[in-house]
């Protein structure tokens, strides 16, 4: 594929993130949070498929592999056995470059408790390389100029609307999938939960539905 028609996929999904973005705020505000359906017998509400996808939000973490900045490849499971937050982005998405200081900041803290952060940059690897040039990013990232949107879609987003972000603990099962910019209370709210998690004192739908309750708030 060359330069002119990656630059023309790029914007389809631009465009396409801007309506479902824009169907998402309208409906239910910057603060929402879709959980896997597990947190349905306790009476949490996740956001529609209709909205998200056709595909319902896995319980597990997919497997996909995606390259480096170096051109190397990953498998997303290379970072199985710990707490991961994955996030999509783009060089051209103004929240997802708002919120990449607070990922610095949570990896930074959250280090010690074995959390690690994986950003999937939906992008031409070219732009994503000048990119981080000039921004610090202290987390892995990986490109997804092809096979980012693919990626996405196994988390049951198929109307790309970036940025998301995915929350799993350390067996790899899902807690929640953040669409929209991520916001420092909104983190900490998942984190708390997935803490509490790890730790054991809570289980999985008791996690879920501590964070669809506290985002609502």
């Amino acid at each position: 594929m060359n330069r002119s028609s990656r630059v023309a996929v790029i914007a389809a999904l631009l465009v396409s993130a801007f309506a479902t973005g824009a169907v998402l705020y309208r409906h239910f505000g910057p603060n929402e949070a879709a959980v896997p359906p597990a947190a349905e017998a306790r009476q949490v509400e996740p956001i529609p498929a209709k909205l998200i996808g056709a595909a319902p939000v896995p319980k597990t973490l997919p497997d996909f592999t995606l390259p480096d900045l170096k051109g190397q490849p990953h498998s997303i499971r290379e970072w199985s056995g710990r707490p991961l937050m994955i996030n999509f982005w783009a060089t051209w998405c103004g929240p997802c470059r708002e919120e990449i200081p607070l990922l610095n900041q949570i990896r930074r803290e959250q280090r010690v408790n074995g959390l690690e952060i994986v950003g999937i940059a939906v992008d031409l690897a070219e732009d994503v390389a000048k990119y981080v040039e000039n921004t610090p990013i202290e987390y892995p990232v990986l490109i997804g100029e092809e096979g980012g949107a693919e990626a996405a879609s196994a988390f049951g987003v198929h109307q790309l609307a970036l940025p998301i972000t995915v929350f799993l603990d350390r067996r790899g099962e899902v807690l929640a999938l953040r669409l929209g910019q991520l916001h420092q209370d909104q983190a900490h709210v998942i984190l708390d939960a997935l803490g509490d998690l790890e730790a054991g004192r809570i289980d999985l739908p008791t996690a879920q539905a501590h964070v669809a309750a506290g985002l609502r708030r």
